[in-house]
């Protein structure tokens, strides 16, 4: 499957295949750039909100940083990602079978207690983010939660290889409108925690299922 990603021209590829060939193509830095990232005050107040022993997705997990982290904290976890590469780094990181998809493509029914999306759903449109929300809705158990961070701002389209939707929390509110039977429980803004990018500004959401 990475071989089909190669041979396409960039003008004949898809926003998501475009943003899935970056990852591809980059995995091994993105990798090494992103698994020492301290993340665990978010993962904490996350996780805070959580049982014992429950049952978390990583959606879209990268290089396996956070499934790696909740595994040892004793949840149960299951992990998905689009690129192919990055799915392979991660199995390896985290010692579990991480499932290549696209968000697109995910369909299961009350399944998790928590779903944990840092920084991945932000690289859909507005309308496939409604479309995705959904899905993930599907995939709660009652009351099950989310958490979700976009880079913070209005921007929308296609930057440095990839696709990314920027977030407000009045396009937010907008958003959760088309979704129903879940509400906004928690927004807060943090700065970007690797090296170098601290003017950048992320939002941060956790849902619940209503």
């Amino acid at each position: 499957m990475y071989g089909q990603w190669l041979w396409k021209a960039g003008a004949d590829m898809t926003q998501t295949e475009k943003t899935i060939n970056y990852y591809n193509q980059n995995a091994a830095s993105f990798a090494s750039g992103t698994q020492d990232a301290d993340m665990e005050e978010l993962r904490r107040k996350f996780a805070d909100k959580l049982r014992a022993e429950s049952f978390i997705l990583d959606f879209g997990c990268g290089s396996g940083r956070d499934t790696r982290a909740f595994l040892s904290d004793g949840f149960r976890v299951e992990a998905l990602d689009g690129s192919e590469e990055l799915c392979r780094i991660a199995e390896q990181y985290c010692g579990i079978p991480v499932r290549q998809m696209h968000f697109q493509d995910f369909s299961e029914k009350n399944r998790y207690d928590g779903i944990w999306a840092c920084a991945s759903i932000l690289h859909l449109s507005m309308e496939e983010l409604e479309a995705v929300f959904l899905k993930m809705v599907d995939a709660l158990r009652f009351h099950g939660i989310i958490y979700a961070s976009f880079k913070y701002g209005e921007f929308e389209g296609e930057k440095n290889g990839r696709y990314f939707t920027d977030m407000t929390e009045r396009r937010l509110e907008e958003l959760l409108k088309s979704v129903p039977h879940l509400r906004l429980e928690e927004a807060w803004l943090t700065t970007d925690v690797r090296p170098g990018r601290d003017t950048e500004k992320w939002l941060n959401v956790i849902l619940r299922k209503a």
